[in-house]
């Protein structure tokens, strides 16, 4: 990317242990899925498992808050739910069998291993497109969306990506999904939203434990 704008050199961090949710709009979908799959792109290249990225689509911007609320909460229920199933694959029989030098009875299957696939969410992308038109709808969107996924990451702790392009005309959308023509045919920003899920997700998890550089 040209310019004084834009992200400095990726910083090189692994994805290979994250797990990542990437929920989308469908309104104004060429631009949409192309912001989808440059985020995927990226995803894969940061060495985050295919299985470890949750992808989910809603109506329009607007619904993207609850989505990624409702997400990142379900995730932890999914944890939570999978390590009742590991205990449970596990019979210990009455208490009075502790008396007894009995090996404990097991279920006919060994207990189930809580799969990496259902740990919490390290991060979410919020993908949408909202193009200006001729009234206030856009303003109202926007800044309700962006107040919205903001406090969702301050809030729950998980890094929420925003990934919402506000967009004044149909060329500087297509222009930011890396769709214009000619010499404008731009960049696709669902790259760099990406690499920074992958790499909030990391500081997240570093932080938490008490690490810092």
């Amino acid at each position: 990317m040209s310019g004084i704008k834009g992200p400095s050199p990726d910083a090189q961090v692994d994805g290979s242990s994250l797990r990542i949710a990437i929920v989308h709009a469908r309104w104004n979908k060429v631009i949409i899925d192309a912001l989808v799959s440059g985020a995927l792109k990226k995803l894969k290249e940061a060495g985050v498992k295919e299985s470890n990225i949750v992808v989910e689509s809603v109506p329009g911007s607007f619904e993207l808050p609850l989505a990624c609320s409702r997400m990142i909460a379900g995730s932890h229920i999914q944890v939570a739910s999978n390590e009742a199933d590991l205990l449970g694959g596990l019979n210990f029989g009455p208490a009075s069998s502790i008396l007894s030098p009995k090996v404990a009875s097991r279920s006919g299957t060994p207990a189930p291993t809580v799969p990496a696939a259902n740990q919490a969410f390290d991060a979410v992308i919020a993908i949408g497109v909202l193009i200006k038109g001729a009234t206030m709808h856009f303003e109202y969107i926007c800044d309700s969306v962006s107040h919205s996924l903001m406090r969702i990451q301050v809030d729950t702790g998980v890094p929420v990506i925003f990934g919402v392009l506000t967009a004044l005309n149909d060329d500087q959308a297509l222009e930011r999904a890396g769709l214009g023509e000619g010499d404008k045919k731009g960049h696709n920003h669902g790259e760099e939203w990406g690499l920074a899920a992958v790499e909030m997700g990391s500081h997240v998890r570093r932080w938490n434990s008490g690490k810092f550089l």
